[in-house]
């Protein structure tokens, strides 16, 4: 059954969890224009960065990420790649949840399971706009593992590790956002209890599972959403109708727990109190639109969740520890280009100048158009201008948003990129610019 959003239903620009951030034309998340407007239980705020309409709603102040899912899920050959990681899960008397065998009750897997839970509010300092997630503490000194779409954006970000109370800043050690995966460290931490990590490559369907996380950015004592698991290896896209913005994730676990925005990030856990997923994304609480066009409306809370298998986000994870770039792994600092892009096709509208170097938006055939460069920007100093259609990054030719970002991964703030582009009279100009600093993600 496909599910898309109802254009016509106001409460679809705003979502239950109010993504709303990261206003279009305001210079966040990651490149990909995400604005007003919400994923659901698990991701961005989502909204018209690509030059859509309608125009958003009043911004608010405070929200929860998640993600909502469009778009049947397709079951996906083979099973999740990846490896636990020893280092990050040591045995000690620190951990969470000690190996057990004898089957728990949903109270007992919570009382073993919070401690190693934290509690992610991330901060967009310019607009003074708040999101909370949730996250999975890997190390005793304060690494943690969540989404990406939890920490996209934000210019502070503040934890709250449920095993101590005590509230700390934190810094983006590293991220895959093909992936959703983020890794934190928490500043001055020490002596946390970790969380103890099943293997998802034992997961089974049917299997009986406890969500936990931060629902609703409530804070406090975890929430807990008991279910089961419904299928395996499923891929998803979740994405904002309103704003065209899409994620493609493969390999999840899926599970009918009522996961809730703010949950993102948090844990999936067995009968036995084991990590075996970090909770992502839902199809909740919205009406849904089938194929033919008739309206049917989706239940409060969660129909299907789907989880990130823990052994494929800590193999991620893993080589963000290390500090290995990738084709998709970014280490450190996002660097930011300043350039707001849109649909050739569309005459206006508003974008984001995202962190990972421009805004939301479509492109021409040959290019990505530009729609406007933040004042000052990197882009704006190499003489980029609305109209104009950038064709290669670092030597890569770019034609999607998609593709723009995906050139920015590997560089830095201060690093110098070779950028090209056609101006509105055809002519083909070339210019090296140095890289500023922008918000995680």
């Amino acid at each position: 059954m496909s599910q898309t959003y109802d254009p016509n239903n106001p409460e679809h620009a705003s979502g239950p969890e109010s993504g709303q951030g990261y206003p279009s034309g305001q210079g966040y998340p990651s490149g990909q224009g995400y604005g007003t407007g919400g994923y659901g239980a698990g991701g961005y705020g989502g909204g018209p960065g690509f030059g859509s309409e309608p125009p958003p709603p009043p911004r608010r102040r405070n929200h929860k990420r998640g993600l909502i899912i469009t778009g049947a899920a397709a079951l996906v050959v083979g099973a999740a790649a990846g490896g636990l990681i020893g280092s990050m899960n040591p045995a000690s008397t620190s951990t969470a949840t000690a190996t057990s065998k004898t089957v728990l009750s949903t109270s007992q897997i919570a009382a073993r399971v919070d401690p190693g839970l934290v509690d992610v509010v991330s901060t967009d300092g310019d607009e003074q706009a708040t999101s909370a997630g949730t996250g999975i503490v890997l190390t005793s000194n304060g690494e943690v593992l969540t989404n990406n779409h939890v920490i996209e954006g934000a210019t502070a970000i503040k934890v709250t590790d449920i095993g101590n109370g005590k509230t700390y800043t934190a810094k983006v050690v590293g991220y895959d956002a093909s992936q959703d995966v983020a890794v934190i460290q928490l500043q001055n931490a020490s002596g946390l209890t970790v969380a103890s990590l099943g293997d998802s490559s034992t997961v089974q369907t049917g299997d009986s599972v406890v969500a936990l996380g931060n629902a609703e950015g409530k804070g406090g004592t975890p929430s807990v959403a008991a279910g089961t698991v419904t299928a395996l290896n499923q891929s998803i896209t979740a994405s904002d109708e309103l704003s065209g913005a899409s994620e493609q994730l493969t390999g999840l676990i899926e599970d009918n727990a009522n996961i809730q925005p703010g949950d993102s990030g948090g844990s999936l856990v067995n009968s036995y109190g084991e990590v075996i997923g970090m909770d992502t994304a839902a199809n909740t609480g919205y009406s849904f639109q089938s194929p033919t066009g008739e309206g049917g409306t989706g239940s409060t809370g969660a129909e299907q969740a789907y989880a990130i298998p823990i052994n494929e986000a800590l193999s991620i994870a893993k080589q963000i520890e290390a500090g290995t770039t990738t084709a998709n792994v970014h280490i450190g600092a996002t660097a930011f280009l300043g350039v707001e892009v849109q649909s050739a096709s569309q005459s206006s509208g508003s974008g984001s100048f995202g962190s990972g170097g421009f805004g939301g938006g479509q492109s021409s055939t040959s290019g990505v158009t530009v729609a406007g460069t933040l004042t000052g920007s990197p882009a704006a100093k190499a003489g980029l201008t609305e109209g104009d259609e950038i064709t290669a990054l670092g030597g890569q030719s770019v034609s999607t948003p998609e593709n723009l970002a995906q050139a920015l991964v590997k560089y830095h703030p201060g690093d110098s990129i070779s950028i090209t582009w056609v101006d509105q009279t055809g002519q083909s100009h070339t210019s090296n610019l140095t890289l500023a600093s922008g918000p995680a993600a």
